[in-house]
C-alpha cells in the first residue's frame, strides 16, 4: 500500500503545481479560442480520483502485476511530470492553461518542441497512464488514461487549428517536421 500513497501524494502535488501555475497565468480572453477544451481537462481531473478510490478499496486490483509494476509505474509516473514541466519551461511564457494566442507570440522550436509539438501533453499522457501501474489498478489505468487522452487528442485539435490561423505557413512547415506526441512515430 506503500506505493499508492505516495503515488497519490506525486499527484496531488503535481496537481497543485498546476493550479498555482494557472493561477500565475489567469488574464482576461478578448476571444474564447480554448473551445472549452479547458473544461474537458477539467472533467477528466475530476475522474480520476474515483479510480484512485476505487484503487484504495482495492477493487479492480491487476493480479499479474507484482510490485516491480508499481515501482516502475511510479517511476514513470515521475518521469512523466518531468517531461510535462520541462516542456512548460521551454514555452515559457507562452504556456498556458486555455488555448489563446498573446500578443508578441512566437512558435517555439527549441527545446523538447525541436522533437516534438506536444510534449507537455505527452508527459501527462504517460503520468496518466501510468499512474494505473503505480496503483497495479485497471480501473485506475481506464479512469485515469482514457479521459485525458480524449482532453488531450481534442486540445491538439483546437490549439493546431488556432497555430495554423495565427502563423499560417510558419506553423505547418513546423509540423512536417515534427511529431505530435511521440518521436518518430506520431
Amino acid at each position: 500500500m506503500t506505493i499508492p500513497i505516495i503515488a497519490s501524494v506525486i499527484r496531488g502535488l503535481w496537481f497543485i503545481g498546476e493550479v498555482l501555475h494557472q493561477r500565475k497565468q489567469q488574464v482576461k480572453l478578448l476571444r474564447n479560442l480554448d473551445r472549452n477544451s479547458g473544461r474537458l481537462w477539467d472533467v477528466a481531473n475530476a475522474i480520476e480520483p474515483v479510480g484512485m478510490i476505487l484503487g484504495f478499496a482495492g477493487i479492480g486490483r491487476i493480479q499479474t502485476a507484482n510490485i516491480f509494476v508499481q515501482w516502475a509505474g511510479l517511476a514513470l509516473l515521475i518521469f512523466g511530470i518531468i517531461i510535462r514541466w520541462t516542456a512548460i519551461r521551454d514555452l515559457g511564457r507562452y504556456f498556458t492553461s486555455t488555448v489563446r494566442i498573446k500578443d508578441d507570440h512566437r512558435l517555439i522550436r527549441t527545446g523538447m518542441y525541436g522533437h516534438l509539438r506536444h510534449p507537455a501533453y505527452t508527459g501527462a499522457l504517460v503520468a496518466h497512464l501510468v499512474l494505473g501501474m503505480a496503483f497495479a489498478n485497471w480501473y485506475i489505468v481506464a479512469l485515469s488514461s482514457i479521459p485525458y487522452l480524449f482532453a488531450a487528442m481534442y486540445r491538439i485539435h483546437v490549439e493546431e487549428q488556432v497555430l495554423v490561423a495565427e502563423f499560417g505557413q510558419e506553423y505547418l512547415d513546423y509540423a512536417r517536421t515534427t511529431k505530435r506526441l511521440i518521436p518518430k512515430v506520431y
